[in-house]
């Protein structure tokens, strides 16, 4: 029996054997249990990412009716899409789709800029495309009335900050990075990409190990659902570039942040070269700490080609 032939049977038996358990929770679990723990699709933005959430049990699997929605994209910086410096705009568009689909209340799309607020929305071409789907859902919170503080139990390093309040408040946190190299961390993905969400980064550079913070950070806000843009890849100069820039067309997805990371480290060359996953300090300590798991050797991935 090949495997597609098995997960169906182990499907039709797993309703069976769980007689008086409501069927929507089955199908969901049933869903769940057979998918990949990683998906990498190549093809167009927006069809590599509704394709690789599908692969993973489809956005159904995160987001349920009523559920408030933080997507939170690279779109910090005043540089347009050849950069690979923002999350392709196509990319995020897709997710906010998708998230309206499984009937979220509410869907916000946040970031804090290190450039012009403004500038980088227009440039980034992220506020024009999420614009066409809802208005208005696309904001740079600048502003510490806007940040909540925050303990972070089981912190090794970082043991409290202040957070994005509607980060805090929702329901569900989608991370949506580009893959890019970062001058600090190695590597700006997923896990990383969550300082964009905080309202002082500077003390994760300048008083605690920044690799240490970023996992203790990522204890407070962790992503249910990490979507990497690979369809540009920031390989040097990174995270403003310029920089060398590849183009893999990929869209990597995972329900966890560690897996999705590790992945986007083992497909890509950084600086040059070839690096593994245990190579980036936070991506090791996050699997240390049962974060997530950078054994991608040992995960299921799937591969699909919609080129």
């Amino acid at each position: 029996m090949d495997r597609r032939s098995f997960l169906k049977w182990q499907m039709h038996g797993f309703f069976w054997l769980s007689a008086g358990t409501p069927l929507l929770s089955l199908a969901d679990k049933a869903v769940a249990d057979a998918s990949p723990d990683v998906a990498i699709v190549r093809g167009k933005p927006g069809a590599a990412t509704r394709a690789a959430v599908k692969m993973i049990g489809g956005m159904g699997r995160f987001v349920k009716p009523g559920d408030k929605v933080v997507i939170k994209p690279n779109m910090s910086f005043a540089r347009d899409v050849d950069s690979a410096t923002n999350t392709h705009p196509e990319v995020v568009k897709e997710l906010l789709i998708m998230c309206k689909e499984a009937g979220a209340s509410q869907v916000r799309i946040l970031d804090h800029s290190l450039h012009n607020a403004e500038q980088s929305l227009e440039l980034s071409g992220i506020r024009a495309a999420c614009d066409s789907v809802e208005k208005g859902i696309c904001h740079h919170l600048m502003n510490a009335g806007q940040y909540v503080e925050s303990s972070i139990p089981g912190a090794a390093e970082m043991r409290s900050n202040s957070f994005m309040r509607e980060v805090v408040a929702a329901d569900v946190l989608i991370a949506c990075p580009v893959a890019k190299s970062h001058g600090g961390a190695g590597v700006s993905l997923s896990l990383k990409g969550q300082m964009g969400l905080i309202f002082d980064r500077r003390i994760m550079h300048s008083t605690y190990n920044l690799d240490g913070s970023i996992v203790d950070m990522n204890r407070r806000i962790k992503p249910a659902l990490a979507v990497i843009d690979a369809t540009r890849v920031l390989t040097t100069g990174g995270p403003g570039g310029p920089g060398k820039v590849i183009n893999p067309g990929e869209v990597i997805a995972s329900a966890d942040p560690v897996a999705a990371d590790a992945t986007a480290v083992s497909s890509y060359e950084w600086y040059g070269r070839k690096i593994r996953p245990a190579q980036v300090g936070h991506i090791r300590l996050a699997h240390e700490s049962n974060l997530g798991r950078m054994d991608i050797e040992n995960l299921v991935t799937k591969r699909l080609d919609l080129a």
